[in-house]
């Protein structure tokens, strides 16, 4: 396969993707879900008019500032007055409690002087009314929540509001990861050896891919033997639907990242792309789940799983992948040299007055890579830019 550009490569990702399919599951535990389906609600909301404030539900024309109401008795939420209220009478009500048939406003207690049975409220109690109307947040039926959404914090309030004690999300995409490579030791165990390193990759695509819906079945390490690497492949397809290997994917004699999944029907989406970091990232199909290829240095390891990764979990989950791909155009907080011939995702920390790309943009850099949180998006051959510029970039971490 030809090394195709990473707008190239995104079109067949979006293209051959479909999302895995949909659960029922009790509200409680559906936080960070993607909802399968439009959330409507059961009811309106509210379903009566209530009051939005502490004080007294009064009739508007009967009322006048300083005149006495008769205080006839009390509303509290989850606890509505019987009665209806006529002129010159006042109920005390409380934020939440529905407003009493016959009353139409709500006047805050900061405004009365109650003395026995009687209130009076002082001048300037208005303008507002302190009410709020049945279904002036939403009506019974209408779509609080569309599909696709993923349940925040804020969006779990809308959810619950909709009255729905199970809703159907998307299936959390079962990933597992294996990171490829003899000099790789479990972190705590590298320091035995001069000739190994702790495998990080995996914990932060890990990370990544559990924010983003992925349920972690399993994290491996498999050494540079294309017949223990096979078996690894089979036993990791059998539990997941979506495989990501890092490592492996260059042309050395112990490479085997593709080779791997090449006896189990590996079929390749695209095999190189033309950008910077990562131009060995890769995506297949192999017995009907998907593997996706990241290249073996930390930074172009998460640079691509954000790019592609990402993108991929959100298709799986009938998200649409610019949920996870939001380009901004933000200012540059000081010079950016121009580009080569590939395009560069040029990792970044936001100051105050703009982008400020870190100093060591090496595919291998660790340190460095903890600090970057915005990646700048440089076209081929894109000149350089002075400071001030706008430069299109994305969020290391999606915003939510």
């Amino acid at each position: 396969m030809c090394v195709i550009s990473f707008d190239e490569a995104l079109a067949l990702l979006e293209a051959s993707v479909a999302a895995l399919g949909a659960e029922e599951v009790p509200l409680a535990g559906a936080a960070g879900r993607v909802l399968a389906e439009p959330l409507t609600a059961r009811s309106d909301g509210p379903r009566v008019a209530v009051a939005a404030m502490d004080g007294y539900a009064v009739l508007h024309a009967a009322t006048r500032p300083g005149e006495p109401l008769r205080v006839i008795g009390e509303a509290r939420a989850g606890a509505a007055f019987p009665g209806t209220l006529g002129a010159g009478e006042a109920v005390r009500i409380f934020t939440g409690a529905r407003l009493p048939a016959g009353a139409d406003r709500c006047i805050m207690q900061e405004y009365a002087t109650r003395k026995g049975k009687n209130v009076r409220f002082a001048e300037g109690y208005g303008p507002g009314w302190h009410v709020r109307a049945a279904a002036s947040d939403f009506a019974a039926g209408a779509v609080l929540l569309e599909a696709g959404t993923r349940l925040t914090a804020r969006a779990m309030i809308a959810a619950a509001a909709a009255d729905r004690a199970r809703i159907a999300v998307a299936r959390r995409p079962r990933a597992a990861i294996i990171a490829t490579g003899d000099e790789l030791a479990a972190p705590g165990e590298a320091h035995v050896s001069a000739d190994t390193i702790p495998e990080s990759v995996t914990f932060g695509v890990a990370a990544m891919a559990e924010q983003a819906g992925a349920q972690i079945v399993r994290q491996a390490i498999g050494a540079d033997s294309l017949p223990e690497l096979e078996q690894l492949a089979g036993a990791v397809l059998a539990q997941a639907e979506l495989v990501i290997v890092t490592g492996g994917a260059s042309v050395g004699e112990r490479d085997f990242a593709k080779t791997m999944f090449a006896s189990h029907g590996l079929d390749l989406v695209f095999s190189k792309v033309a950008i910077k970091p990562g131009k060995p990232v890769w995506l297949g199909l192999a017995q009907g789940r998907w593997v996706l290829g990241l290249p073996g240095n930390p930074t172009s390891a998460m640079v691509t799983a954000r790019l592609f990764l990402l993108p991929l979990l959100a298709a799986l989950q009938g998200q649409p992948t610019s949920d996870v791909l939001r380009w901004r155009h933000l200012p540059l907080a000081e010079p950016i040299a121009d580009n080569g011939p590939r395009e560069t995702f040029v990792r970044a920390v936001w100051e105050e007055v703009g982008l400020s790309p870190i100093s060591n943009q090496d595919s291998g850099a660790q340190a460095a890579l903890a600090r970057a949180d915005w990646l700048i998006r440089r076209p081929p051959n894109a000149p350089a830019e002075v400071a001030g510029a706008l430069v299109s970039a994305l969020a290391f971490e999606p915003r939510c």
